[in-house]
């Protein structure tokens, strides 16, 4: 889980001067470790959990990463793709936006 979030903080400080490379990847690896003991992503299978933590990952280093979070979540009960379970994927961006306190 932890490593599209270092990804993403990596891609993030090269996209964005003003952003610490080395910040950005403590900040994201603590993210994950809070999803994690959050049980933010428990009750997913493995395909969904992927998906999610892809997304997650993504929407994070956002300017406003809770508009973000936010807007993900609503897409995912109007459009799904290929997700196997649409409610537990949104109930979980919903819970990691709380865990974040985005």
């Amino acid at each position: 889980m932890l490593v599209p979030f270092l990804a993403a903080a990596e891609t993030a400080a090269r996209a964005r001067p003003d952003v610490d490379v080395e910040l950005a990847r403590e900040l994201l690896g603590e993210a994950a470790a809070m999803l994690h003991n959050g049980l933010a992503l428990d009750g997913l299978d493995e395909h969904d959990t992927a998906a999610v933590v892809g997304a997650l990952s993504q929407d994070l280093v956002a300017r406003d990463p809770g508009v973000a979070v936010r807007a993900l979540a609503e897409a995912t009960l109007t459009e799904p793709g290929d997700l196997h379970d649409a409610e537990a994927a949104w109930a979980a961006y919903l819970t990691a936006a709380a865990i974040l306190q985005l």
